[in-house]
């Protein structure tokens, strides 16, 4: 009898307990952890000079390489303890004067195996040019780069000391993408013999016809007598940022205004995207016959404080789950973040800053990070625990 009780108390307590486990884990399911999204300090006790650019390898390791306008490039491990180092300098030959300088990077997708990545720069020996040059990776320290492995692809022209665009970014198809500002010169972004006010595409794993790089046979001015064939698509002022959203492949340009509107592209192979004929969406000079032409996605006006668009990326991380799907761009003179849907094209306010925003970047899990060309400073979009 004594033995039965005992049996009897001890399946009261476990059901008891049992009940309890349960409810416990009910409470954690209906009382999340509540968070708040944060631009955070990322490297506190180190600021950079100047960042216009941060790229990731995507080659295995967790490194972030910053772009300084002045011809550094700093590489440091993806820590908020991490002090850079310098990867590549070419400061002695970079004008850096007013918006020229070294203005982008990218790493070839292969990267990991073959070491190349390509710069994009304003020499100081040529008058107006921008060069695009590739470069290797010391074969002793994959955290230095050759100085003297420069393999110069391309020069062009680019008059003026503004509106170089300066991007440099690799589509899902292998070919290196260039975006090139009118050069100060309203003109240009319509004349298809001239690489600039352009988004530029060529092949840097195939040289023909004595060049040092190859024309895709799919670029949609090959044959065209009247046109350059590098040019992917054009009628663009300055388009200072772009990248391609890893999901959709898409290629997403800012395109910065003239004096009253700021613009995002969706790049289709062949478009004319306005620039001077129409400002974003609103007439600008001429006839304005929209026939033919592509408006943006997105547009917003000049209110006092805001613009000079600094594009962004299509969100694709995971720490920041709401923003999974937008596109985070910014202005460069308000300091203004926000998050664009790409489906719905709603648009939200994020952070209403003083960084004057440079450019953003991503690194191997496509956590976003914003720079400050002022402070020097970069930034990470996290979740903060509310206490």
């Amino acid at each position: 009898m004594k033995n039965f009780l005992l049996f009897i108390l001890g399946l009261l307590f476990f059901i008891l307990t049992s009940c309890n486990d349960e409810e416990l884990q009910d409470q954690q399911i209906t009382d999340p952890v509540e968070t708040e999204l944060v631009l955070s300090n990322y490297f506190p006790n180190q600021p950079f000079e100047q960042p216009v650019d941060i790229q990731s390898p995507q080659d295995g390791t967790d490194r972030l390489f910053i772009v300084e306008k002045a011809g550094v490039i700093k590489v440091v491990e993806n820590t908020q303890s991490s002090v850079s180092s310098t990867f590549l300098s070419i400061s002695d030959n970079v004008d850096a004067t007013v918006e020229k300088g070294l203005l982008g990077l990218a790493f070839h997708p292969n990267f990991e195996t073959n070491g190349y990545f390509y710069i994009n720069y304003n020499p100081i020996d040529t008058e107006d040019i921008a060069r695009i040059s590739r470069f290797k990776v010391s074969n002793n320290n994959q955290n230095i780069a050759d100085s003297n492995s420069e393999f110069v692809l391309l020069e062009y022209n680019q008059p003026s000391i503004i509106h170089k665009g300066g991007q440099l970014a690799f589509g899902d198809d292998g070919y290196l993408y260039i975006s090139s500002g009118d050069g100060g010169n309203s003109n240009n972004g319509q004349d298809l013999q001239t690489f600039t006010g352009s988004i530029l595409r060529i092949d840097i794993d195939n040289p023909e016809n004595g060049l040092n790089y190859g024309i895709p046979n799919d670029n949609p001015f090959l044959n065209d007598n009247d046109a350059l064939n590098e040019i992917y698509a054009y009628g663009f002022r300055n388009p200072w940022r772009m990248s391609f959203d890893i999901v959709t492949g898409q290629l997403w340009v800012g395109d910065v205004g003239q004096s009253q509107i700021e613009e995002i592209d969706i790049i289709e192979s062949g478009k004319n995207y306005g620039w001077r004929f129409f400002e974003g969406t609103e007439c600008y000079f001429g006839s304005c016959d929209s026939s033919g032409l592509i408006f943006p996605v997105f547009e917003y006006e000049h209110d006092g404080d805001s613009g000079s668009i600094t594009g962004g990326y299509v969100y694709r991380g995971n720490l920041n789950v709401d923003l999974i799907g937008k596109y985070i761009y910014g202005d460069f003179i308000s300091g203004k973040i926000w998050a664009l849907d790409i489906n719905t094209f709603e648009n939200e306010l994020l952070f209403d800053t003083e960084i004057g925003i440079s450019t953003f970047g991503v690194d191997k899990n496509n956590e976003i990070y914003v720079t400050g060309i002022y402070d020097g400073l970069i930034y990470k979009l996290e979740q903060k625990i509310l206490e």
